[in-house]
């Protein structure tokens, strides 16, 4: 009979909803090794294992690969493993800010090609011309259009990079606004 806080394979599947060739898998390249068994040899998993598949499940959740994950989970906490997981981690989001402008562009694309403004306000997707309005409309002139881009410039550069491209601004009218708000 097991310990009650030992998982089997089976229970520990369940418990992070993930196939049991998963956690096998996970074995087999060395990522999460259970050093317990059962009297019958079976793989059980104690506190510490849960703890490094939770590790685990975050980073996938993050979109780190499994390969990564391997060094990022080790219970080292060395200067260069903490330089390391910053590295990747620093990596994976340059990836994922690189994946979001594609899709921004490719959202601009498609819903000019369907060229419906119903599709245009369903696609979360905001054009110059509509965000002027909205300023305007709050009461904000050039003078307060110009200072709320000073104050967006200031407190996040690159959120107010991605935010002007998100409106299909072309690159030179980006700079030439980000220039004015510096």
């Amino acid at each position: 009979m097991s310990h009650p806080s030992l998982l089997t394979v089976g229970q520990m599947a369940k418990r992070f909803k993930l196939a049991r060739t998963t956690l096998l898998y996970y074995e087999c390249i060395g990522l999460l090794v259970p050093l317990n068994r059962s009297a019958a040899n079976y793989r059980l998993y104690d506190s510490t294992d849960v703890e490094r598949l939770k590790k685990i499940k975050l980073y996938r959740l993050a979109g780190i690969t499994l390969s990564q994950i391997i060094p990022l989970v080790e219970s080292k906490h060395s200067d260069g493993q903490v330089l390391f997981r910053k590295d990747v981690l620093e990596t994976r989001l340059e990836h994922i800010n690189d994946e979001i402008a594609a899709l921004r562009i490719q959202q601009s694309i498609i819903v000019s090609l369907i060229n419906d403004e119903s599709v245009r306000k369903k696609s979360r997707l905001m054009s110059k011309e509509t965000w002027v309005d909205i300023l305007q409309k709050a009461g904000l002139d050039e003078s307060g259009m110009s200072e709320w881009h000073r104050q967006f410039e200031q407190s996040a550069p690159e959120t107010h990079q991605d935010f002007l491209e998100s409106l299909g601004l072309e690159p030179r009218e980006i700079i030439d606004i980000r220039t004015r708000s510096k």
